[in-house]
């Protein structure tokens, strides 16, 4: 699956299943280190959008894999989804809405901050 198969966002109900389903991804946190210590989704990995173009290379292995990118709204993940699709990467998505929409449409235990 090439991105042209792929829109260039995902819904968080779509992550979702993808989650539940065990589904083979990545999900990938573009938020700053204070934002992901009050808040994340179990199984993210954090890269923040700051640091993303001195560390790209840690996601290298994964150029081929479906990566889904999600930050506080869906601004920042977008600019990063876009980056990462200029960089080679084949498979990347940005979630809509990003945290704030995950915590108040699929777990409202987390908590949604300004």
């Amino acid at each position: 699956m090439t991105n042209d198969d792929l829109p260039l966002e995902i819904s968080v109900s779509e992550v979702k299943c993808l989650l539940d389903e065990q589904a083979d991804f990545v999900l990938l946190d573009c938020r700053e280190q204070g934002e992901w210590d009050l808040v994340k989704i179990a199984g993210a990995r954090l890269l923040p959008m700051s640091e993303m173009q001195a560390r790209v290379a840690e996601l290298l292995p994964h150029a081929e894999d479906h990566v889904v990118v999600y930050c506080h709204h869906g601004m920042r993940s977008l600019q990063v989804t876009q980056w990462l699709l200029s960089q080679d990467f084949k498979q990347c998505q940005s979630m809509v809405g990003g945290i704030d929409a995950w915590s108040s449409d699929i777990d409202d235990s987390l908590l949604r901050y300004g």
